[in-house]
């Protein structure tokens, strides 16, 4: 079953004869189909250090092939500020053998793929993901804004989208809560500054190392947005004393925080009910991320002045 109603066939033999016909060189290369919870692309390794992209969702190739460029130049750019090592665009494909979009191809990078509790209760995690988000934030923006609508920019944006998951989501979730929350969430002061950012700090998007950050991936989002959108990640992926560690490390205010955990709160009720039958590492994700900020907030909470601080 796909996850999405556009969802595009690829499989590995598909994506092996792609990868042979337009890149030869790489003929030699053991390639295989890897399994991970992403929604957006089918991966499939080539060799030891390359990994091909393939777009799962119908759309225009122009729009696609943009995208990719566009992509392409924030990975580059985000690799000179991250202190870890990240991936890196390598090549671009057309489409062919009955797929219909361009692809990509990206640097593959050793480690492994981050889950929410799986370091939970690591101060050493912490400590990396303020590194991270740190890093990331002290980019230039030159003189860049956010220029889109809804994640990382205006919590109301999301008002249309956020019903849609509440009704969808009724007999799954403790839908009257979290109206109730979203209701206080959506009145937070907007940032008054942007800041360069990841834009999807989501478990699978890190790699690690015991209980060190080693990898980040998907990184054709880093661009300007509110400073509370990287803290997701405190979320998705750490209890409630290593959110406080995170926090405490990055020095960050209660109006900033709570916008933070207004955007997990956003990421996380869409995963729930959309990816129940077709993606359960998603599904489960947003399930523990929204109990997270259920704990943080139990009942919703009075919206801070701009002024508020620590």
């Amino acid at each position: 079953m796909g996850m999405h109603d556009d969802q595009l066939h690829i499989d590995e033999d598909m994506a092996r004869r792609l990868i042979i016909s337009q890149f030869p060189q790489w003929r030699d290369e053991r390639m295989q189909h890897v399994a991970t919870d992403g929604t957006v692309n089918a991966i499939v390794r080539i060799g030891t250090g390359l990994a091909a992209r393939f777009p799962l969702r119908a759309a225009d190739p122009s729009t696609v092939n943009d995208e990719l460029t566009r992509e392409a130049a924030a990975m580059r750019e985000l690799s000179t500020y991250c202190p870890f090592p990240s991936t890196v665009p390598v090549a671009v494909g057309a489409p062919g053998d009955g797929y219909p979009l361009p692809w990509s191809v990206q640097t593959w990078l050793p480690g492994d793929v981050a889950t929410p509790e799986g370091l939970e209760h690591s101060d050493r995690f912490a400590h990396d993901l303020a590194t991270l988000i740190r890093s990331l934030q002290a980019a230039d923006t030159r003189g860049r804004t956010f220029t889109g609508a809804g994640h990382g920019g205006n919590l109301q944006d999301s008002d249309g989208w956020m019903e849609v998951c509440f009704r969808q989501s009724e007999g799954l979730l403790p839908v009257d809560r979290l109206r109730d929350l979203w209701a206080a969430f959506r009145l937070l002061p907007a940032a008054d500054s942007t800041v360069m950012t990841h834009g999807d700090l989501i478990p699978g998007n890190l790699l690690v190392d015991g209980e060190r950050l080693v990898g980040v991936l998907d990184t054709g989002g880093f661009g300007p947005a509110d400073p509370a959108l990287d803290l997701v990640a405190a979320w998705h992926m750490l209890d409630q004393r290593r959110r406080n560690v995170l926090r405490g490390e990055l020095a960050i205010g209660e109006l900033e925080w709570r916008r933070g955990a207004a955007w997990a709160f956003q990421q996380a009720m869409g995963l729930v009910w959309y990816y129940r039958e077709t993606n359960p590492g998603m599904s489960a994700l947003g399930r523990s991320t929204l109990a997270r900020v259920l704990n943080d907030f139990p009942s919703a909470p009075p919206a801070p002045s701009a002024s508020s601080t620590l």
